[in-house]
């Protein structure tokens, strides 16, 4: 059984990495802007790395509570939000902006 002292700190650190990429995301108003600036590249830049931890951190929470935690939560697309972090992580160079 996954100690819930850690897991509930795995998700607060994934709700403060989450209020961070809403953060960055201000000033932005298309995905045209992100290659607007340097500084708003950077942005997206930030911005991925943040959902590449945050699907990291899923993964790992659902290896460690044996897939019962993410089971709670059936109409989020957890599948998706793992995919997210490996497309980025493994194919960055290669993602289109839009």
């Amino acid at each position: 059984m996954c100690d819930k002292i850690l897991l509930r700190e795995k998700l607060e650190q994934i709700m403060d990495a989450v209020t961070r990429i809403n953060r960055r995301f201000a000033g932005i108003e298309t995905h045209m802007d992100f290659l607007a600036t340097d500084a708003n590249h950077d942005k997206l830049d930030a911005i991925a790395m943040l959902l590449i931890a945050v699907g990291e951190s899923f993964k790992k929470i659902d290896k460690e509570t044996e897939g019962l935690f993410l089971k709670n939560y059936p109409d989020i697309d957890w599948k998706g939000v793992i995919g997210v972090r490996n497309i980025l992580a493994h194919d960055y160079f290669d993602i289109d902006v839009e």
